[in-house]
């Protein structure tokens, strides 16, 4: 009965999207005004049932309802509640009812907090993402039916993928989907825009705080992504260029890249065409990101689903609604002329330096994504675009975006000088070459990326406070604390991509690995630590077996600390994992991984010594807080303080 009513309510949020995206649209063209409200207890309503029918499957997944044939292919009776629960969206069919969920989240809050936007605004953003739910209530339905259930139930499931029971893999879906999806709003206020036929700072003020919420989402999901795949993989690296992985990349990067650019159209009302492109970019590539994930084209841990012709579905529902925004796009670019003239030194000009380098640095990576997939479907050549290509193709942009960040946050609008904008950034300049200085006499004959790593990540982080103290003026710490919130969060938020930027840098530098076989009892070293395996044992878990060993770990004779990697195997799936032992620390982390029994009686053994690791993790959840500080900025709010400059501005 539970599975039936998620069924129908499912349809009946469909039927809900179909009124939403067509009614309120009409009203808007025509001017009725009944019409026009009808969207808000719509967007309400969608959520309310498409709500009830997440619910649904989750009670069927944590009562093992092995009757609906998702939880028995997903589930199973001794696994932990969390990974029942996460079971939900840890598949192809739950992961796209959680997508749709999401998706008439943000459209019932747009109209819970838009109460202040232009009526026929509103209306046609609740339209627009309507529109994009109905499309993906559609896929569910016909093609990927989450409540399907079985003639006669299986007495139990086959268990969830074993590398998907982890606390990080729990819940980096959730957070992703919540970035991935966010961007539809900055999508539906840009088509609404177009048809409105206006693109003003109201606009963009408007805007700001939707693209702003999905990218600190999206940037915890892919560090929450990037932290499991570092101690659950059991590589020791934090990020592989896997395509899924480069498919949330690209729309952070361009999210990011719409962020700059919207202030740009508040403070100046110039850059309204490319504003508005980067709104239909971002999101027309977190579809992108959806149809590598589900449509088989590639071969991955994170992918979901393996059917071409569910790929087809999503292909046709990308080319409908970004092919259509761009046919707009381009049909109402005359409307959206600029008012606003500077000069390229300036803080318009950085920020559209910033904009091209995060653009073109997106554009690297889906390059190197899709150029196999291309290879393969039109030359019939099978091409591999690994970790080398990245690294030297995307790294220049970046760098070049760590250097132009402190000063285009300084530098005045409209016109300035490049020595002004220095003056204030010499003390920010000089810890960062002194941080250079001291890296280069710690890596004497090692890579030279440690020294540019660091004193890039340095400049950012010493010029974010930099740019602080310089809006004080000359109050002093007396103003610090008065500074708007939204110019704190952007300085906590910029230094925390310094901070991963130092991270990123000493690691892939200064690590150790080390590989050998090790008998019981025996001690090796590996840097300046002194690792004996003291024992290997086989451990029982609550849905696995465990092979288990003690490491203890020796520094200058004094014991740090012992751990305990394991190899798990799933008796469900048969599926072996592999369970690092991690010691945690600020300047390193002490990374150990047990294998398998050799024909000597020996085990093999792989450690790492891992520099400023956990740097990465830091900077990304800095630069999270730095979104949420800035949010918490009443400006920030939807419609917040932009309700006056709407009266009487006519339209483009």
């Amino acid at each position: 009965m539970i599975a039936e009513l998620g069924h129908f309510t499912l349809i009946l949020a469909f039927a809900v999207a179909l009124f939403q995206s067509s009614v309120p649209l009409i009203g808007a063209w025509k001017g009725w005004d009944r019409w026009i409200e009808s969207a808000r207890p719509a967007a309400l309503a969608q959520f309310g049932l498409v709500g009830l029918s997440f619910a649904a499957l989750t009670v069927s997944f944590v009562t093992s309802d092995f009757s609906v044939q998702l939880v028995y292919e997903n589930s199973h009776t001794a696994k932990p509640m969390l990974y029942k629960i996460s079971g939900v969206w840890g598949n192809h069919e739950g992961s796209m009812l959680l997508w749709v969920l999401i998706l008439a989240l943000f459209g019932a809050a747009a109209a819970v907090f838009g109460a202040h936007l232009p009526p026929s605004l509103r209306a046609r953003v609740l339209a627009v993402q309507a529109a994009i739910g109905a499309a993906f209530y559609a896929f569910i339905i016909f093609t990927s039916n989450p409540f399907t259930r079985f003639e006669i139930p299986p007495f139990d499931g086959r268990d969830l993928n074993p590398l998907l029971q982890d606390p990080g893999l729990a819940f980096h879906p959730p957070f992703l989907y919540l970035g991935y999806v966010g961007l539809s709003m900055a999508f539906s206020f840009a088509v609404a825009a177009l048809i409105e036929g206006r693109v003003d700072a109201a606009w963009a003020r408007w805007v700001r705080p939707w693209t702003l919420a999905a990218w600190v989402f999206l940037t915890i999901g892919i560090a929450l992504g990037s932290w499991w795949a570092y101690y659950e993989l059991g590589w020791g690296g934090f990020w592989f260029w896997d395509p899924v992985e480069n498919a949330s990349f690209m729309p952070w990067l361009l999210a990011a890249a719409l962020l700059h650019s919207a202030i740009v159209v508040e403070k100046r009302e110039v850059l309204k065409s490319w504003t508005i492109l980067l709104a239909i970019l971002a999101f027309g590539f977190s579809l992108i990101g959806t149809f590598i994930v589900r449509s088989g084209v590639i071969t991955s841990v994170h992918s979901f689903a393996s059917d071409p012709s569910r790929g087809i579905f999503i292909l046709a529902i990308l080319a409908a609604f970004v092919g259509g925004a761009l046919v707009l796009y381009a049909a109402r670019a005359g409307a959206m002329q600029a008012k606003g003239v500077f000069a390229p030194i300036s803080r318009e000009g950085a920020l559209v330096i910033n904009n091209i380098l995060l653009g073109v640095s997106a554009f690297v990576v889906f390059i190197g994504t899709v150029w196999p997939l291309v290879a393969e479907m039109f030359w019939d050549r099978k091409l591999s675009v690994g970790t080398p290509f990245f690294e030297q193709a995307f790294t220049p942009f970046m760098i070049a975006l760590a250097v132009v960040l402190p000063i285009g946050a300084i530098i005045p609008w409209k016109r300035g000088q490049i020595k002004r904008a220095l003056k204030p950034l010499r003390g920010a300049a000089a810890m960062a070459v002194a941080v250079m200085l001291l890296v280069f006499a710690v890596s004497t004959g090692r890579s030279a990326l440690a020294v540019i790593g660091a004193g890039l990540g340095s400049w950012l982080v010493f010029g974010a406070m930099a740019e602080l103290w310089f809006r004080t003026g000359k109050s002093g710490f007396s103003r610090l604390l008065r500074l708007p919130r939204a110019d704190w969060g952007k300085a906590v938020a910029h230094a925390g991509l310094g901070v991963t930027f130092i991270g990123i840098s000493l690691l892939m530098a200064w690590q150790i690995e080390d590989i050998r076989t090790v008998r019981i009892g025996q001690t090796f070293t590996v840097g300046s630590y002194d690792i004996t395996l003291q024992s290997v044992e086989d451990v029982p878990g609550p849905n696995y077996m465990a092979t288990t060993a003690a490491l203890a770990v020796a520094r200058n004779g004094r014991e740090v600390t012992v751990l305990h990697p394991e190899k798990r195997v799933y008796p469900v799936q048969a599926m072996p994992t592999t369970e690092a032992a991690i010691d945690n620390g600020i300047f390193r982390d002490v990374y150990l991984v047990i294998g398998d029994e050799q024909q000597d009686g020996g085990w093999a053994v792989r450690s790492y010594i891992k520099p400023f690791a956990n740097w990465i993790w830091l900077g990304c959840a800095l630069m999270a807080l730095g979104g949420f500080i800035s949010l918490s900025d009443r400006r920030y709010r939807v419609a917040a303080g932009a309700r006056r400059p709407m009266v009487g501005v006519p339209a483009e």
